[in-house]
C-alpha cells in the first residue's frame, strides 16, 4: 500500500501539495508511445488521486490503452520542490462518493465560479472519473 512519510520534510511537503495544490500534471502515454502531459484539477482522498475528464479526451483513450501514469507538481523556477508520483489509473464506472464530490467541489469552488459553472454542470460535462492509485513517489 502506498504511504507518504509525512514525518520527513519531503513527505510533509508532498502531503501538503496533494491537499492544497490546484493543478497537477498528469502524464499518459499515447498510441505512438509518446508521453502526453496535461495539467488537470485533482483531489486526494488519502489513498487515490481523483481526476475528472470529459469523455473522449486523449487522456481517457490513453489510459484505456496503457494504465500506467505519472503525476508531477509544478516545480520552482530553479527546479526545486520536485515531486513525481507514479501509479495505476483506473477509468472508474462507479460515481465518486458524496464525500469525494464534496471535497473536490469545495477545493474548486472558486475555479468553477470563475468559469461560471455550477458543480453539477461541471460534473455533467467532466463525467469520466479517473482514479489513480499511487505506488511510488520520488523527488527532492
Amino acid at each position: 500500500m502506498f504511504t507518504i512519510d509525512n514525518s520527513t520534510e519531503f513527505g510533509a511537503r508532498i502531503e501538503r501539495q496533494l491537499n492544497d495544490e490546484l493543478v497537477i500534471w498528469l502524464t499518459t502515454v499515447g498510441k505512438s508511445g509518446t508521453p502526453q502531459p496535461n495539467p488537470v484539477w485533482f483531489s486526494w482522498n488519502g489513498s487515490e488521486i481523483l481526476v475528472f475528464s470529459q469523455p473522449g479526451k486523449a487522456k481517457v483513450h490513453n489510459i484505456a490503452g496503457q494504465s500506467r501514469v505519472a503525476l508531477n507538481f509544478n516545480a520552482t523556477h530553479t527546479g526545486g520542490d520536485v515531486g513525481v508520483i507514479t501509479g495505476e489509473a483506473v477509468l472508474d464506472g462507479k460515481p465518486a462518493t458524496d464525500e469525494e464530490l464534496a471535497a473536490y467541489n469545495a477545493k474548486y469552488a472558486d475555479g468553477l465560479s470563475g468559469l461560471d459553472l455550477t458543480a453539477d454542470a461541471f460534473h455533467a460535462d467532466y463525467s469520466v472519473l479517473i482514479r489513480i492509485r499511487p505506488d511510488s513517489l520520488r523527488g527532492f
